[in-house]
């Protein structure tokens, strides 16, 4: 299945991952840019001078002379640079960066021990120590990223040395690793190598790569002591200290994945493991696997999700803690994670087509996931809030993990080449091909190509969307036989209306997809969705959010920034009966949906003490003015507030 995308929106980000995101990173990756680099949280582990990524790669490599700078997965975000490039020339050639990238894959060639294994932390700083910290070494977390990198480099460019590399390591990871004797019976602390290995599969059809992301899989949780046995019984340096005392949830190994039936620890991991548990589902017909993949993700939606698509309620570990604990200032929402929750979701839509997964999908990659990146594509967050006040940033320790501007980048910089290879390839996202059928899962304008035995389908979607809910779909089908496509119906619209070749039709939803039989010749397709603004409230047991509305349109969650609406934003009252207003501003960065309203703020009177036994009642009128929430924290440095109260 091919598709291209040429979309207002998309093209756009698109266009700036290209000519802004890549060529910038590829920079801060070589330490040939000034700018500053802070730490995502406080820690003075954290390295926070310099990326020295290619540096490490040239000194493994034998190129030059030094020791490993950075964390000990700083690979990784070469691999994800790589990746993202491959997605970038696959669909905008460019002999340039082509050479650029070749030469990235020489030099991680040279890297390669001869053996297969491929890491620069432990070849040049720990080399008799390697596979004995899988805890925290992150070994097999940097491999499944190359093997990502590689198997969409090779499907961009042809590139057979980077697939050669790519399995040349995994063979050596097949070969240390499983349930046989004399080798290694665990697997990594940060779940990645499954999907690696899983596209790996699916390219080349070699069974033990599949077999072998099944093995960690069901590996987590079996020993659960495995982690700090290899800890005590090790004599090597602490790659990342403390990661021991981790708890076991952290590392999804309370329990066998069998077992498992909520969303526990670190949030990327969880949703990693989620998104490769998924496909090795799909791809085996595993039922057990299928459930556990069922009941995690009915955890995440039901009880642990904010509102943005955002995901992991605490910066102690990035994880999940508690079903309804969701609190807007203290939360951790990484962008990594809403990035991962989407992978999770696309690959569920391979278990089944629920217009659920897509509706989430569309959810964090409208608010939180682009909410990690500056308009200008050079200034990255970490942590996504839905509430900030700059001065409880900076005084309030508990609350230094939450930054008021994106810094140029961060001392863990996963999310930056993460956000780029996902935008790269937001074409990857838009259909599903399931066979006998074709699922539209976003609304972005593309066309699509599927060949079948005895013809072709061809999608075109037409539509200005989120800017505008009115979608055209041109299918065409040139075999004999009948195609079912079906078309998204989002949970969050209530009235649509839609027209089969002008005539109109009755949009009956099955299971929150519209399904139209494309007979031979062309079929048009026009659907209107719901754009209207709406109020939306939390579960009751969300604490954080009682007596509170969010306000969204379409996909897109709204907020309240202090540029626009005052300082002390927790003073804004939104009226049940006010009217909410909508228009286009395009000189508002970049063009956006504004959303406005004739609020109330509360008069914050000084006299009377800090505590008194009357009611503080007086309120004055006040605009309330809300912009997308992906597009916050553009305008220097300012509150930002995505619920706010509500008044009867």
């Amino acid at each position: 299945m091919k598709t291209v995308v040429n979309d207002t929106f998309w093209n756009r980000y698109k266009e700036l991952v290209r000519t802004g995101m890549i060529p910038y990173q590829w920079k801060v990756l070589n330490d040939d840019i000034d700018i500053k680099i802070e730490k995502e949280r406080n820690d003075a582990s954290i390295p926070s001078e310099k990326s020295h990524a290619i540096e490490n790669f040239k000194i493994a490599a034998g190129r030059a002379k030094g020791e490993h700078y950075g964390w000990v997965f700083q690979d990784s975000d070469v691999y994800k640079w790589l990746e993202a490039a491959a997605y970038t020339l696959k669909n905008h050639w460019d002999d340039d960066l082509k050479k650029i990238t070749d030469e990235v894959v020489d030099l991680i060639a040279d890297a390669q021990e001869k053996s297969g294994y491929l890491n620069t932390y432990f070849t040049i700083m720990e080399p008799d120590h390697k596979y004995k910290r899988l805890g925290e070494s992150h070994e097999l977390y940097c491999a499944g990223h190359f093997i990502e990198a590689a198997v969409a480099y090779h499907q961009a460019t042809g590139s057979k040395k980077a697939l050669d590399i790519a399995i040349k390591l995994a063979d050596h990871i097949d070969a240390s690793f499983g349930p046989e004797d004399g080798k290694i019976h665990g697997c990594d602390g940060h779940e990645e190598v499954e999907i690696g290995l899983m596209r790996l599969y699916h390219l080349t059809g070699e069974k033990r790569y599949l077999k072998l992301s099944e093995y960690f899989l069901l590996q987590r949780g079996q020993d659960p002591d495995f982690f700090k046995r290899q800890f005590r019984e090790d004599t090597g340096k602490p790659a990342i200290g403390g990661l021991y005392n981790a708890p076991l949830t952290y590392f999804q190994i309370h329990a066998p994945i069998l077992e498992q039936d909520s969303a526990e620890g670190h949030a990327v991991r969880l949703v990693y493991m989620c998104t490769a548990l998924a496909d090795v589902a799909a791809s085996t017909g595993n039922k057990d696997l299928e459930a556990v993949c069922r009941k995690i993700w009915r955890n995440i939606v039901d009880k642990r999700m904010f509102i943005t698509g955002g995901i992991g309620s605490t910066v102690n570990g990035e994880s999940f803690t508690l079903d309804y604990d969701l609190p807007n200032d203290t939360m951790y929402c990484e962008t990594c994670a809403s990035i991962g929750l989407i992978f999770f979701a696309r690959q569920m839509l391979r278990l089944s087509a629920d217009g659920e997964f897509g509706d989430v999908m569309e959810r964090a990659l409208y608010n939180t996931a682009l909410a990690g990146m500056a308009l200008d594509g050079k200034h990255f967050f970490y942590v996504n809030p839905l509430e900030v006040v700059p001065e409880k940033s900076e005084k309030d320790p508990t609350k230094s993990h939450v930054k008021v501007v994106r810094p140029d980048w961060l001392g863990c910089a996963c999310c930056p080449p993460n956000l780029a290879r996902l935008i790269a390839s937001v074409e990857d996202y838009i259909y599903s091909d399931r066979g006998d059928s074709v699922l539209i899962n976003l609304f972005i304008r593309s066309g699509m190509e599927k060949e079948y035995e005895g013809g072709k389908l061809t999608i075109d979607i037409d539509a200005d969307y989120p800017r505008d809910g009115k979608i055209s779909f041109a299918i065409n089908n040139t075999g004999n036989n009948a195609m079912r496509v079906g078309i998204r119906i989002p949970g969050w619209s209530k009235e649509n209306s839609g027209e089969v070749n002008g005539a109109k039709a009755d949009i009956t939803s099955d299971n929150g997809y519209w399904y139209i039989e494309a007979g031979s010749g062309e079929t048009r397709v026009t659907l209107e969705l719901d754009m209207t603004p709406k109020r939306w409230y939390a579960n009751p047991l969300v604490s954080e959010d009682i007596d509170k509305v969010s306000i969204a349109r379409g996909p897109q969650v709204f907020c309240a920034e202090g540029v626009d609406n005052g300082d002390n934003l927790h003073l804004l009252m939104l009226p049940k009966s006010a009217a909410l207003k909508c228009s286009w501003q395009d000189e508002l960065l970049e063009g956006v949906e504004v959303i406005e309203a004739d609020g109330l703020r509360t008069v914050a009177a000084g006299e009377g003490g800090l505590y008194r036994t009357t009611k503080a009642e007086a309120s004055e009128p006040a605009k309330i003015k809300m912009i997308p929430y992906y597009a916050w924290a553009n305008r220097g440095r300012n509150e930002m507030r995505v619920w706010l109260y509500e008044k009867e």
